[in-house]
């Protein structure tokens, strides 16, 4: 059983083929791209030990050699540091700008190895190999690549779009529960910014979904890139549409920085709080249904999920500082905030119309 989704981006078009077993063709799919025979692998420690030998046994099966740099783990390698080690072994590898370079990891990999391949010789291609459920239905598509900065998240980088994505879904099979888990939380997302029907089909198969269902994992994963790609073909480069695909992420990208970009919090943990979040303070303003808020957080909790602020460990800043922060969001124009609210499941819409003490009153009675 395997999809494909085209990106039809005009000169930049590719392909994300989904379904289980890609691994062993990977070889054949990327060696018709074209380039040197020879391929640059940027990973990460721990896919390394689960999937650098297939991956390469496949390359090896279609005549191409390779090499691999594996990069700690962690939200912590989007730095400065690791993106300079990655472009200098990338220029020692000698790749040249008709080459491909592999980025085979979760969303950290996939990121930071986009953004490296969009700067090195000024853009040589890429391939995203997304091992990750997060990186499978988000990060991998649609081409937005960086890291990290003090001062917040992915507030570096470029758009840079791969040559092809493959996502075998059997790798899912390799995460730990709770970074699966934290992939759901990208997968909820685009039930409750566009598709209220995804939402209920995920309210019915998630637990299935989480338990190993390989067609419910595909149906998940395609729905997913299928609504990304749309978006992403309207609205490249975040100018308006773009912007929904950020739903729960103001809340969540502060979350990350209160943590410290930390095992404390995935990634998709914070975009499923601040999803709920972000329901809540729909119906607090009049914008959507008083019961779905409700609904949110009870599918959230069915799955074993985080729901509100009070679930991340340790100690966390006051509402009044966790509001600071949202203030290094990308979305901030012209010192004004914009949210992604919802007018009810399936509805999402971008707006900067939100009192402050709205914002303060939500996340303090999340704690």
């Amino acid at each position: 059983m395997t999809e494909t989704v085209a990106v039809d981006l005009p000169g930049r078009a590719y392909d994300v083929v989904i379904g289980p077993g890609l691994m062993s063709g990977a070889g054949a799919r990327i060696a018709a791209l074209g380039g040197r025979r020879h391929v640059a692998i940027l990973t990460d420690e721990t896919v390394a030990g689960l999937h650098l030998n297939n991956l390469q046994a496949a390359l090896t099966d279609a005549g191409l050699t390779s090499e691999a740099l594996a990069l700690p783990p962690g939200e912590a390698t989007k730095c400065w540091a690791q993106l300079s080690r990655s472009v200098e072994w990338l220029l020692d590898q000698k790749v040249e700008r008709g080459d491909v370079i592999v980025a085979l990891g979760g969303g950290v990999i996939g990121d930071l190895g986009g953004f490296a391949a969009a700067i090195l010789r000024r853009g040589v291609r890429f391939v995203q190999v997304p091992t990750s459920l997060l990186a499978q239905v988000d990060s991998s598509v649609g081409g937005k690549t960086g890291i990290n900065a003090p001062q917040g998240k992915n507030l570096v980088g470029a758009f840079h779009q791969p040559s092809l994505v493959l996502a075998d879904t059997d790798l899912l099979a390799t995460l730990p529960a709770r970074d699966f888990l934290a992939g759901y939380g990208e997968v909820v997302k685009y039930g409750l910014l566009g598709d209220a029907a995804f939402f209920d089909w995920l309210e019915t198969n998630a637990a299935a979904m989480a338990a190993g269902d390989v067609d419910a994992r595909v149906r998940a994963v395609t729905r997913s890139v299928q609504m990304k790609a749309d978006i992403v073909l309207r609205d490249e480069t975040e100018q308006g549409d773009r912007a929904l695909l950020n739903l729960g992420h103001t809340f969540c990208h502060a979350l990350e920085a209160a943590t410290g970009y930390s095992d404390r919090l995935l990634h998709g943990e914070g975009v499923a709080i601040g999803c709920a979040l972000a329901f809540e303070l729909s119906q607090r303003l009049g914008l959507c249904p008083q019961e779905d808020p409700s609904r949110v957080r009870a599918h959230l909790a069915a799955l074993g999920m985080k729901k509100d602020i009070r679930d991340i460990p340790g100690d966390l800043p006051d509402p009044e500082a966790l509001l600071a922060l949202m203030g290094q969001d990308k979305k901030v124009q012209a010192g004004v905030l914009r949210f992604v609210l919802a007018r009810g499941i399936g509805k999402a819409f971008v707006t900067s119309d939100v009192p402050r003490d709205a914002v303060l009153s939500v996340l303090a009675d999340s704690f």
